[in-house]
């Protein structure tokens, strides 16, 4: 596999004349990818309570035409491709990066990519992610919420933490459904419904207690879905988190100092409640564009998007999410 990104195609770096729309949450749902779920035996509906959506190269680029999308950073959704065999999931990984990687190399104007990592094998995500940008291209990596149970934040993930960090890399976190979970309510079943968001949540206040946004400084993590709970969360995590250190059962933290480094994506539903709320914690110049292409289907999409840029409450801002945060996060 030699195909890689031609990035001087859309250089953001010098691009403070951009002024068109980027997207960081949408799905390449191919048919490597859709083999690789049966080389790895995992069932979509099985996993997720959702089956994979149809998707192609050419649908996605009539889409992007159509909801006036210039540029999209792919990542792969769930199911996650870790099996439980790590040999299995890292072929699986690099079979799907080098797909992904042709791809962009096909669309270099339109397309750039975050590589999927086969965590929680930590020396085989490590061995990828110099792989996927050091020889396909890729501007990043995309990392689940949990890998077989272990969370973003867990201790045994430091070293590859060191190495993004390093690199000064993208990171995209993607939720994956938590491993236990109740059965008998429809939550339960559907993970779209609540565990993608909770999960997200889960995720992201493990590593705000273990100090990984300012451990490692230099990795610029994307939350997705407007931040899930997290704009609820952050409050109460900060009274309760200094409740537990006073009496010796964690270490401080400054949650505020760990969440301002965070970027988050608007997919999903950021109307009428949901921006505003990320925007009670978040900075407006850390919040990205997302649509969740192909899994929320066009019409939606793109319906919601038209509201949210004729809503005078966010005249100004919507330009900023557009490009002018998006140049300055790639």
């Amino acid at each position: 596999m030699s195909a890689k990104i031609n990035q001087d195609t859309v250089d953001f770096h010098e691009c403070a004349d951009f002024h068109g729309c980027v997207d960081f949450h949408a799905h390449p749902v191919d048919d490597v990818f859709r083999r690789e779920m049966e080389f790895l035996g995992l069932d979509p509906m099985a996993e997720d309570g959702f089956p994979l959506p149809e998707w192609s190269a050419s649908a996605q680029l009539q889409f992007m035409a159509e909801a006036g999308i210039d540029y999209t950073v792919l990542s792969v959704p769930t199911p996650h491709i870790h099996n439980g065999d790590d040999e299995k999931s890292c072929a699986a990984a690099r079979r799907i990066n080098e797909s992904t990687a042709k791809l962009c190399a096909e669309h270099p104007e339109k397309f750039a990519f975050a590589a999927v990592l086969p965590l929680p094998c930590v020396d085989g995500a490590i061995e990828e992610t110099a792989y996927a940008i050091d020889t396909l291209g890729a501007v990043g990596v995309k990392v689940v919420t949990n890998s077989n149970g272990v969370y973003l934040g867990d201790p045994s993930f430091d070293p590859l933490m060191e190495e993004l960090n390093r690199r000064n890399a993208l990171v995209i976190i993607h939720p994956c459904r938590a491993r236990q979970r109740p059965e008998n309510v429809i939550t339960g079943r559907v993970a779209a419904l609540y565990e993608y968001p909770a999960d997200t949540t889960r995720a992201v206040l493990n590593m705000i207690a273990h100090r990984i946004m300012t451990r490692f400084p230099n990795i610029r993590f994307v939350v997705p879905h407007t931040g899930s709970f997290l704009p609820y969360m952050l409050q109460r995590f900060t009274g309760v988190s200094g409740i537990l250190a006073s009496m010796g059962m964690m270490e401080t933290v400054d949650a505020k100092e760990e969440f301002k480094h965070l970027y988050f994506d608007i997919a999903g539903d950021p109307e009428p409640v949901a921006l505003d709320m990320l925007r009670m914690v978040a900075d407006d110049d850390h919040i990205v564009y997302g649509s969740d292409f192909p899994h929320s289907p066009a019409k939606v999409i793109i319906g919601k998007k038209k509201h949210f840029e004729s809503n005078e409450k966010y005249a100004g801002l919507v330009k900023q999410i557009y490009s002018a945060n998006a140049a300055a996060l790639l």
